[in-house]
């Protein structure tokens, strides 16, 4: 069965925005919309379910100017402050729900939200700090959030091993340097790739454009929309025009009607669901791998 949905851009700059303060270059003081870039994230929404990947410092506006009010669940890439210091802000979907929000990244990255929310996982926390649910997913290769499969990507900020996600036929890999090839091949087969494009001059850990238009043409998905820009690349009119056909550069509000293939499941997502797969998926491997191998006596 398909389902009707939305990728919504809510930010798509790198981690001081543009423009950047205090900057007079032609990027910060251009008039053009498209040139003014929160830090980045994107909200994936699909027949009433909201899935957010990241919570920059942003969130909160990002998602007042796009009128959004729902997320289900939410997907950490890494621990960087641009990409989780508006976690906070998730606060009213709990309240009006009245349910822990369900989180997930690495380990690295969980312990890393634990001490910079560190009230909201205390003991006896105070009243109207947020409730979370966080789950490690390091060695889980596929989720499920209400109807939604989620796969996580492992890819490399530099130094730093993060996740990217692929939701159905859609790949978002933000702060990326170099993609290995076991996650090429998850990634093959895509409608759009979201991917890191960070200026023009080499960086130790984010993509440049010509490297960045590298790793596209590998993956070759059939539209390809660059993020994480900062205001070195130049104008998004100016950089639009260096790229080959089907690859572009997103902006803050842009929306993408996308259709997502699902299998009918229990809808929601819950916390015992996920804690089943956890404890299910890797027995069913070994069952899987003494099946493919019988032990000789």
């Amino acid at each position: 069965m398909d389902q009707d949905g939305e990728l919504i851009f809510l930010g798509t700059g790198t981690s001081q925005g543009i423009p950047v303060i205090g900057c007079e270059c032609e990027v910060c003081r251009s008039e053009d919309p498209r040139d003014k870039r929160s830090r980045s994230s994107v909200h994936f929404a699909f027949n009433g379910l909201g899935i957010q990947i990241d919570t920059g410092p942003d969130f909160r506006t990002q998602m007042l100017r796009e009128g959004l009010h729902q997320v289900d669940a939410v997907l950490f890439t890494h621990e960087h402050q641009d990409h989780i210091a508006g976690l906070d802000d998730i606060r009213p979907m709990i309240f009006r729900t009245k349910k822990a929000m369900p989180l997930f990244g690495q380990e690295r990255v969980i312990a890393r939200i634990k001490q910079a929310f560190h009230y909201a996982f205390e003991e006896q926390p105070y009243p109207g700090a947020p409730k979370f649910d966080v789950y490690s997913i390091d060695e889980l290769d596929t989720l499920t959030i209400g109807n939604v499969d989620v796969q996580p990507i492992p890819v490399n900020h530099g130094q730093l091993p993060i996740l990217g996600y692929r939701i159905g036929d859609i790949g978002y890999v933000t702060d990326v340097k170099t993609v290995p090839d076991s996650s090429l091949d998850k990634l093959q087969g895509l409608k759009t790739l979201v991917f890191d494009a960070l200026h023009h001059y080499p960086h130790q850990s984010h993509c440049t454009l010509e490297e960045a238009v590298e790793w596209a043409k590998k993956i070759d998905a059939d539209h390809t929309y660059f993020i994480h820009l900062s205001h070195h690349m130049g104008t998004h009119e100016q950089t639009e025009a260096q790229l080959p056909d089907g690859i572009h550069i997103a902006y803050d509000g842009l929306r993408l009607p996308v259709k997502l293939s699902y299998s009918p499941r229990i809808a929601p997502f819950t916390t015992t669901a996920f804690t089943a797969c956890l404890v299910v998926l890797p027995i069913i491997g070994l069952l899987n791998a003494l099946l493919a191998n019988p032990v000789q006596s």
